[in-house]
């Protein structure tokens, strides 16, 4: 009803002001008449709204091509600026990877060499040729793919197959501890899972994020280095040094009839006769946990080894060490004597494993080839980070 009214009311004001109008126009004496209709000048002023109206249309039209124009010539401007500072960026990055690639080839190439020195080129089964071969393949689809990343890939190779040749080293050495080990007549698959009972501290996990680990070769290398780091401390925990210059045995380990009663008696040990004063050493390094008098023993020293492993010296005249003390292999207990349950000068030699007496005797009759190993497992025990054998880790 209201918009009728509204539309009644503006056709009222044009019928207003557009009016039949009657101009006179008198020349020479003559009238004229001239009438315009109105719907002569309504047609008029609607042609002239419509022009000035489509006028105005083609203005904002062009006015909005303009802007839109416009702006799209910056934003192509600032995309290309964009695109010149990425390849900027890019062409650094290149850069630097390039100088990071040259850096750690010649890292590698140092490890190689020392690898190569100390460690020498481990056989090569086929299996592991197959492995390698498949790993030069990946190299060669990342490199293609990736030209850029080629020198990073080919690094990432030579590590790899660094990995490789350091756990087949690790491995080698680890057969070499363990036969040794097995020389001495004891199991080496034993004394290692005793060295690694005493072990513990706070979780303080590797990697931040959960599902992250070791590269299966970096894990394969772990493991053989570990087991290796094991097996060669115990081969070091082993006592194999003699501990007194005399070679006279005046009684062996086993079943004999015992000197004071006469009836038959287990001897836990090996007695060495001497003469009084002569220096008793150390079969091997380790803690000295008792340095003492010891009842049937007399005065006595025992040193704690690792592994389950403990030497005794009994029957000595003088201790020269201390309880507590760290000793190492060849360092003089004391001297040979007659103290205690003995009917005369000589030292009386056991050797424990978890409390229980075994026999020294293999351990005393280690060949050259043995010694010969542990002596290296010794020797890098004694690298720079290397905790001491039979010390428990917290």
């Amino acid at each position: 009803m209201h918009r009728n009214n509204t539309k009644q009311g503006l056709k009222a004001r044009l019928d207003h002001m557009f009016t039949d109008r009657e101009f006179f126009m008198r020349s020479h004496g003559q009238v004229r008449f001239l009438t315009i209709s109105a719907t002569l000048q309504k047609r008029v002023f609607y042609s002239v709204a419509a022009a000035l109206a489509f006028w105005l249309i083609v203005t904002l039209a062009m006015m909005v091509n303009q802007l839109t124009v416009s702006g799209e010539r910056m934003a192509l401007a600032q995309k290309e600026a964009a695109v010149n500072s990425t390849e900027n960026r890019v062409a650094t990055y290149k850069q630097s990877i390039e100088g990071v690639a040259a850096e750690l080839k010649q890292r590698q190439d140092v490890l190689d060499q020392m690898t190569e020195q100390f460690v020498g080129e481990p056989p090569t089964a086929s299996k592991q040729n197959q492995s390698d071969e498949e790993l030069s393949e990946n190299t060669r689809k990342i490199s293609a793919a990736f030209p850029e990343a080629a020198h990073l890939a080919q690094i990432e190779a030579r590590q790899i197959l660094f990995a490789r040749r350091l756990t087949s080293a690790a491995i080698q050495r680890t057969e070499q501890a363990a036969e040794a080990i097995r020389k001495f007549g004891l199991n080496p698959d034993r004394l290692a899972k005793n060295s690694t009972d005493a072990m513990g501290g706070p979780l303080i996990p590797f990697f931040r994020e959960k599902d992250q680990h070791l590269h299966p070769t970096l894990e394969r290398l772990n493991v053989a280095l570990q087991r290796m780091d094991a097996l060669e401390r115990t081969l070091i925990a082993i006592p194999s040094g003699k501990p007194s210059s005399t070679g006279m045995i005046t009684s062996s380990y086993g079943y004999r009839r015992d000197p004071f009663t006469g009836g038959g008696a287990m001897h836990s040990g090996i007695d060495f006769k001497g003469p009084k004063g002569q220096p008793i050493l150390a079969a091997a390094g380790g803690r000295v946990t008792h340095a003492g008098w010891k009842s049937g023993y007399g005065k006595a020293v025992e040193i704690t080894h690792g592994n389950g492993l403990m030497t005794r010296y009994a029957h000595l005249s003088r201790i020269d060490v201390a309880a507590g003390q760290r000793i190492e292999q060849g360092i003089q207990l004391g001297a040979m004597g007659s103290t205690g349950r003995s009917t005369g000068t000589h030292l009386h030699f056991e050797v424990r494993l978890n409390g229980r007496a075994i026999n020294p005797q293999p351990f005393l009759e280690a060949n050259t080839d043995v010694l010969k190993v542990k002596a290296i497992a010794r020797q890098r025990a004694k690298a720079p980070g290397r905790t001491q054998p039979g010390a428990s880790r917290g």
